[in-house]
């Protein structure tokens, strides 16, 4: 036979074979058929959720973007707008509580 770690299984005792089959399991390096296809599934469920939640990132991202152009469009048609109060050529007119405009002097 083959030697495992230097050993040859045939030298050793049952006892030893049943030692080691334990030291495996406990260690996680021995796990039951079923377990290895449960975490192969869960692996890919995962990845399945990544790519779904990184294909909505990307569509909100690109709304994001759109949404931003809006803005600006809107922040520019305000600041084009006239002030209330003030006159066409800039000068400061009434209050909004005291409706007589003011006078230079």
């Amino acid at each position: 036979m083959s030697e495992i770690f230097g050993i040859n299984p045939s030298d050793v005792g049952l006892g030893a074979l049943l030692t080691l089959a334990v030291l495996l399991i406990l260690t996680g390096k021995l796990v039951p058929r079923r377990t290895h296809e449960d975490v192969i599934a869960d692996r890919d469920n995962w990845r399945q959720a990544y790519l779904e939640s990184e294909k909505a990132r990307k569509a909100e991202h690109e709304q994001t973007g759109e949404l931003l152009e809006m803005a600006k469009l809107g922040g520019h048609i305000l600041t084009a707008l006239p002030h209330p109060g003030r006159t066409v050529d800039g000068e400061v007119g009434g209050d909004r509580m005291d409706p007589t405009p003011h006078t230079r002097m």
